[in-house]
Parts: structure tokens; C-alpha cells; sequence
């Protein structure tokens, strides 16, 4: 249970930053590099939800889905250890990432075909998705570059949450500009002349 009284604590101020084990390391360190861009994308999310007033589905799925990256976010802040740790850490599961493939399908059902790529806009909220989408391939990306270059296992289902929760901001910004007819679509080589 998280329990705030103090918002600071000075015991940063070193530039270091404490894990859920209570181990401390470097703030730039590529672990807190995971959990900063998944807090970025929770964030992004938030301001993506002022734009979806018309789209109530779309603002219950977003709201899971800040709850979710709240959960992916303690997952990275517990190390995996050799020694069972004094508490259940909590992981992503992968009933977290089935949810989002088939609100992915539900999103998908009604959108035309691409025969392009989509440029960010049309409406304000498709353009926040986006945003939020791109922040949320950097906080894929970060998470397996700790798996990889860091040494340091993770939840594999946490980089597979970050991958599908992609696909579905980029979805759902089709959604948001009403199935598609508001995509701005990318005409390839269309100002070289």
C-alpha cells in the first residue's frame, strides 16, 4: 500500500533514486530511464483524455490503461531476484495485454483499410494520441534496452504491454478522427518539386 505524507524527502537531492527493494541508484540510470518515459506516456495519456469528451469507450479504455502503466511502472521498479523478496511484486500480467488486443479489435472493427501512413492530426484528441504513442515506442524501447544492454531481467509481458499499448494509441487515434475520415495521410514525395 502506498502511503504519501511528505512529497519530499531531500533524500534525492544526492541524484540518486530508491527502488521498491529499497536498493538506491544513479537517477540516470537506464532502470529509472524505463520507468521515466512509462510515467511520460501515463502523462500523455492524461492530457489525450481532455480531447475524448465524445468518445466514452475511448476514455474507459485510456483510463485502464493509466492504471495499467501504474502497475508496469512498480513491475520496473522491482528488480527480479535471485531471493524471494519479502512481498508479492506486482508484474503486468498477460491478461493486461489480451485486454488491449481486443479493445485493439473493438477500435479496429469499423476503421477503412490504410493504403498509406498516417500523419499525427485531424482532430485534437487523434493528435495527443499520437503523441502518447510516440512516447510510448520510446518507453518500449528504453525497457528493452535495460533487458539487453543493462544485464537486468524484466517482466517480459511488460515490454509486450508496451509494444500492443502502441498499436492501440495508434488505433484509437484512427478512431478518434471519426473511423479514419479524418486521417491526414502522408502523400509520399508530394513537396520535393
Amino acid at each position: 500500500m502506498v502511503r504519501l505524507n511528505r512529497i519530499y524527502t531531500r533524500t534525492g537531492d544526492d541524484g540518486s533514486s530508491g527502488l521498491s527493494t529499497g536498493e538506491r541508484r544513479s537517477k540516470d540510470d537506464p532502470r529509472f530511464e524505463a520507468i521515466g518515459s512509462v510515467d511520460e506516456t501515463n502523462a500523455a495519456i492524461g492530457i489525450a483524455r481532455l480531447h475524448v469528451d465524445e468518445y466514452p469507450d475511448l476514455d474507459l479504455m485510456l483510463g485502464a490503461i493509466q492504471n495499467d502503466l501504474f502497475d508496469l511502472g512498480a513491475d520496473l521498479a522491482t528488480p527480479e531476484a535471485p531471493e524471494p523478496p519479502a512481498f508479492e511484486p506486482l508484474r503486468i500480467l498477460s491478461v493486461q495485454v489480451e485486454r488491449l488486443e481486443k479493445e485493439i479489435d473493438y477500435l479496429n472493427r469499423g476503421l477503412a483499410p490504410l493504403t498509406t501512413f498516417v500523419l499525427p492530426g485531424g482532430s485534437a484528441a487523434a493528435a495527443h494520441l499520437h503523441m502518447a504513442r510516440t512516447v510510448c515506442r520510446r518507453a518500449e524501447r528504453a525497457a528493452v534496452k535495460l533487458a539487453r544492454t543493462a544485464g537486468e531481467p524484466i517482466n517480459p509481458e511488460a515490454v509486450r504491454y508496451l509494444n500492443r499499448l502502441s498499436d492501440f494509441l495508434f488505433v484509437a487515434s484512427r478512431w478518434a478522427n471519426d473511423l479514419g475520415g479524418r486521417d491526414v495521410l502522408w502523400v509520399p514525395g508530394q513537396n520535393r518539386e
